[in-house]
């Protein structure tokens, strides 16, 4: 489905986070936003899920503008796989992904054989089937990060966002989970990521939304839009961008490390 946000504007108090921000995202495509901490890239995914009202603009999950859209019917668009999840209670696996299912349910049913099968399908297509049985509270967290990829996957949405999904991961997790949301896309989905790693976004995003002071500053593809110019103004940091394999692989390098 098709992602589309119009002229957006969000404040918090007197303070403007968002300003005349626009962008469309097609779909089974996955865009990176990168920007530094605080440029609105949370504020942008609240405004998404309607957890935060914007001030001005639209936005529109295949056509259809999401503010005409209870909470069941949003469920049924949009998913969120968040940064990081603290379990409290002991749930095993599958439960936390059965959770999800609500919004497929009419009424106050609670979840049956359906539902169920759902949750275990989730699980298969992100390779945690062995888990479910285990406790929430006693697998890694990469392992976690995939019950929640599982867990959005289970709601039947096809539009996921994601904030940071690999923070506070080792780069085997990380690498592990770039390589299912990339399965994700080439199944379908549309998913818009945070990223704060440019390296992550030349390998896996087919879009990069880049935002300084709560408005676009580029959109396109990694290769046209990923400068050293453009790391430098976001960031604040000089880089060297090399390229490998006849210019298919590209990586960022700290430009102090070529100094002499």
């Amino acid at each position: 489905m098709e992602l589309k946000v119009t002229h957006l504007d969000a404040c918090y108090g007197k303070h403007k986070v968002l300003s005349d921000l626009s962008f469309s995202l097609p779909k089974g495509k996955l865009m990176c936003v990168l920007g530094p901490n605080g440029v609105g890239k949370s504020t942008l995914f609240q405004c998404i899920l309607g957890l935060k009202k914007q001030q001005a603009g639209k936005i529109y999950i295949q056509g259809v503008e999401v503010e005409t859209l209870n909470i069941r019917q949003r469920a049924k668009q949009i998913a969120f796989i968040p940064q990081s999840h603290h379990p409290v209670f002991s749930y095993k696996v599958k439960d936390i992904v059965l959770m999800s299912t609500e919004s497929t349910l009419s009424g106050i049913k609670s979840p049956g054989k359906r539902q169920m099968e759902m949750a275990l399908e989730a699980m298969e297509r992100v390779g945690i089937s062995h888990l479910a049985e285990r406790k929430y509270t006693q697998i890694s967290g990469g392992e976690r990060q995939l019950v929640m990829i599982a867990r959005a996957l289970a709601q039947q949405a096809k539009v996921l966002i994601m904030d940071e999904p690999t923070s506070n991961l080792d780069y085997g997790n990380q690498v592990r989970i770039m390589k299912q949301i990339r399965k994700l896309v080439e199944d379908g989905y549309t998913i818009l990521q945070s990223c704060h790693q440019p390296d992550q976004a030349f390998l896996y995003a087919d879009e990069i939304l880049a935002l300084w002071k709560g408005r676009v500053l580029a959109q396109g593809s990694p290769k046209e839009v990923l400068t050293e110019e453009l790391i430098q103004k976001i960031y604040g940091v000089d880089v060297e961008i090399k390229s490998f394999h006849e210019d298919q692989i590209r990586v960022c390098i700290p430009a102090y490390l070529h100094k002499s």
